[in-house]
């Protein structure tokens, strides 16, 4: 089988299982019109945009599910063509095609959020960014630490106990103190606007040689710190380059088409609520042009940090968000499979389809290319603005 973002962008995987209960909302670029905010259902996509002139406008409701419920849109197709057309590899402009489901929201990330991924930043960090030395590194790092942490609670007194003897044995790092101190670590992950949605091109870098997927939960909020749904992403990373330095984070996380989210924003409603997002068992696949496979899973519960407290730790009385925020939870996820040797570790190879999953919320599917290769970002929010002022929806 030829696995592309084409192929992968059929309804039963796209959806989520329960879609028949599922209120589903994304975004269609329309030829003429731009960016347009939908509903999603197994047949059809409606035009929701005189609810609601964007997504970040949507969450900012105070009952979006009730809203939703009430509200007819004008269908604007038929919700498997826009899918296929999504795929970046059968693209019609004339026609519509999903973008990535949030607009004007800022894009931050929790990182370091399991004990898994928390040992492997320590290990890139320990190797300065060569996937050379990984293995050597991670064989001494789990001597001295071990390798479940999961018992400890970040800013508990026992986490500040083994905080105490980590540093006596010469090695505490940056990387402990954000995975079991009492701050979590939110970072910017991109800009508003620059997201890419399912079918598009995810880019990494030219220069990077060790880096790799990684599958998420993402929160929207709104800018009351109300998490209002949930959606996949997948926040491509840098290992080598924020392996080299911390200072390095911004260079190893944001570049262009870095950031997959989507397909579509779930709103929360009785059939769908932050418990379920507690549970979501998230799948990975790569699968490469040379045969290459490779699969992973991310349990959020096995969290060590639940997410409404790293919600509000990103917004408060010090740090405003007005058009809300998308907030990619972390992952457990970190991949040590060889691909190119013994020892070398996983990287990614341009070609590669990287499909992410869970029952509840479909599948986020993309396909890997170097970020100086792949559709330049140039719909931003002024353009956003210009196209809403045109159809009188500002």
């Amino acid at each position: 089988m030829n696995h592309t973002p084409h192929t992968m962008l059929g309804l039963a995987a796209t959806l989520p299982v329960d879609s028949q209960h599922a209120l589903l909302v994304g975004r269609v670029h329309v030829a003429g019109l731009g960016a347009v905010l939908v509903q999603v259902r197994g047949e059809g996509v409606y035009d929701i945009s005189s609810l609601a002139a964007t997504c970040s406008d949507l969450l900012e409701l105070r009952d979006p599910a009730s809203a939703l419920r009430s509200h007819t849109g004008v269908k604007l197709g038929d919700t498997q063509d826009i899918l296929a057309n999504s795929a970046h590899n059968a693209l019609d402009l004339s026609a519509p095609y999903f973008l990535a489901p949030c607009d004007l929201q800022a894009i931050k990330a929790a990182g370091v959020t399991f004990v898994s991924s928390m040992l492997e930043r320590v290990i890139e960090e320990q190797a300065r960014g060569d996937a050379a030395k990984a293995e050597g590194v991670r064989q001494a790092v789990v001597a001295v630490i071990g390798e479940n942490l999961s018992a400890v609670k970040p800013g508990s007194p026992e986490a500040m106990q083994l905080k105490a003897v980590l540093i006596a044995q010469g090695v505490w790092s940056q990387y402990l103190e954000v995975g079991i101190g009492p701050d979590a670590e939110i970072f910017t992950k991109s800009q508003p606007m620059s997201a890419v949605g399912t079918g598009a091109e995810i880019g990494i870098h030219p220069e990077s040689s060790w880096n790799n997927p990684e599958p998420e939960i993402v929160l929207a909020v709104n800018s009351r710190g109300e998490v209002q749904g949930a959606t996949l992403g997948n926040d491509v990373n840098l290992r080598d380059f924020e392996g080299r330095s911390a200072l390095l984070l911004g260079k190893a996380k944001d570049n262009n088409a870095s950031c997959a989210i989507g397909p579509f924003i779930r709103i929360f409603d009785e059939h769908f609520t932050m418990d379920d997002v507690r549970q979501c068992d998230l799948a990975m696949q790569v699968r490469g042009t040379d045969g290459f496979v490779m699969e992973g899973a991310s349990s959020i519960s096995k969290i060590s940090r639940d997410p409404l407290d790293l919600a509000s730790q990103a917004i408060g009385a010090n740090h405003q968000y007005p058009d809300g925020f998308m907030l990619f939870l972390g992952t457990m996820f970190a991949p040590t499979q060889d691909r190119h040797g013994p020892g070398q570790g996983f990287t990614h190879v341009v070609g590669d389809v990287v499909t992410v999953s869970t029952p509840r919320l479909g599948t986020l599917a993309n396909r890997v290319n170097t970020s100086d290769k792949v559709a330049p970002w140039t719909y931003g929010a002024g353009q956003l603005m210009r196209d809403l002022a045109r159809r009188d929806l500002l």
